[in-house]
């Protein structure tokens, strides 16, 4: 970090435009409007360094600022702060002034840089967030689903423990196609075909032509939905055992943490030697409390929630995971807290302490161990996928070839 600042760049930054304002020690000010496109980041580049600025500062406002920071990175120090820290500062709500305000903070040193990943791991987060926002809509049409059967009296999750399985997609494409009861039966698993009694009884209520046609649609989103979530899931178990296989490895010995919450703390967190401490770690995840103190008094609140939310979710998937686990401290830990401030709370403790013990086994290079006699069980080994990536042209040809394929069965079938 620059000690003394003489001349800084502050901006605020659109999805569209951004305004550059550049302060001087003396009072001297500059003033620019450019588009947020490549031509305009150029010019921009070149400016501030004719300009010899010490150092330029944006808020972190979505992902727009990205490709100025990509930039300008090589060439002089950008800061990107947090939002809602620069906020505190009260002021005058303009753009100029916004621009102007923040290269004032920037010039004063008044500016706490957020942690900036390489470009590379960038991708990998980004991957990993979309999965997760791919399963959420894949559980929303599933409970979409779910809703188009509860009226047509079809009770499958009496039968099966997940309807949406592979014994429970082929009776539902087999309801939704208009397949005889004996077909669909014939097609299950022997296992599931031992259920025909039960299975029959709820097949033998008619379900409307409405019904069919919707979930006919929903089985297919969910389809589509399961093969991109593959797809995103071979690139990012590639690219974290290609990069980071030690440390899913150390992961992956905690109780409650698999392959996919590795990766996704990996993701989320970076470099966890970036953090002196695990209790430093778990305030940047926002899993400690608000404080507030005046005089004698001092009160604990809510925990912050700052720091990326992914990561709260996770580490709060694995602290459930976690506290289901025989024999490990961890869910001795749970219980304790448990008795004196809840189940809910019990959780967001549990992860906290997670998040502390990651901290130290990835910074001292250590696997779990467990004294009351917690051993992980074997994990599955992991095939590494390469995804063939196909140009705009060839996929719009196979799509082509399936739409053909398709008509054509179509055409016989009527």
């Amino acid at each position: 970090m620059i000690e003394v600042i003489n001349k800084a760049c502050g901006l605020d930054i659109h999805k569209l435009f951004f305004i550059a304002t550049i302060l001087c020690r003396s009072g001297e000010k500059q003033q620019k409007r450019f588009n947020r496109t490549d031509d305009d980041i150029l010019t921009f580049k070149k400016w501030v360094i004719s300009e010899k600025c010490n150092v330029v500062a944006c808020e972190s406002t979505s992902d727009f600022w990205v490709p100025i920071h990509d930039s300008l990175i090589n060439y002089l120090p950008v800061i990107v702060g947090n939002a809602r820290d620069m906020k505190a500062f009260t002021h005058k709500k303009t753009d100029k002034l916004d621009s102007e305000f923040i290269a004032q903070l920037a010039l004063n040193n008044m500016i706490q840089p957020s942690r900036i990943f390489p470009i590379d791991h960038r991708a990998f987060r980004s991957c990993i967030r979309l999965r997760h926002s791919l399963v959420q809509k894949r559980t929303d049409i599933k409970n979409k689903a779910h809703a188009i059967l509860a009226p047509e009296m079809f009770n499958l999750k009496n039968v099966l423990t997940d309807i949406f399985g592979k014994n429970g997609i082929m009776i539902l494409s087999g309801i939704s196609s208009g397949k005889s009861v004996d077909q669909i039966i014939a097609s299950l698993s022997p296992n599931v075909r031992k259920k025909s009694d039960q299975i029959r009884e709820v097949l033998n209520n008619e379900i409307s032509q409405s019904a069919a046609f919707r979930l006919q649609i929903c089985l297919k989103l969910i389809k589509s939905l399961d093969d991109e979530i593959e797809v995103l899931e071979n690139e990012i178990f590639n690219y974290a055992y290609n990069n980071h296989k030690h440390e899913m490895e150390i992961l992956m010995s905690v109780p409650g943490i698999g392959k996919l919450g590795a990766a996704t703390l990996i993701a989320e967190i970076g470099d966890f030697n970036d953090f002196s401490s695990g209790d430093k770690l778990a305030s940047w995840l926002g899993l400690v409390p608000n404080v507030y103190q005046s005089a004698d008094k001092y009160h604990n609140g809510r925990i912050t929630k700052r720091g990326p939310k992914e990561a709260r979710w996770i580490l709060t998937q694995i602290a459930q995971a976690a506290a289901k686990t025989k024999n490990s401290k961890l869910k001795e830990f749970f219980n304790r807290k448990k008795k004196s401030i809840g189940h809910s709370k019990a959780i967001i403790a549990l992860a906290r302490k997670i998040a502390t013990i990651i901290w130290h086994l990835i910074t001292n290079d250590e696997m779990y161990e467990d004294e009351t006699g917690y051993k992980k069980g074997e994990t599955q080994k992991t095939k590494i996928v390469e995804n063939e990536i196909l140009s705009v042209d060839e996929r719009i040809t196979i799509m082509s070839e399936i739409f053909a394929i398709t008509r054509k069965k179509e055409e016989k079938s009527t």
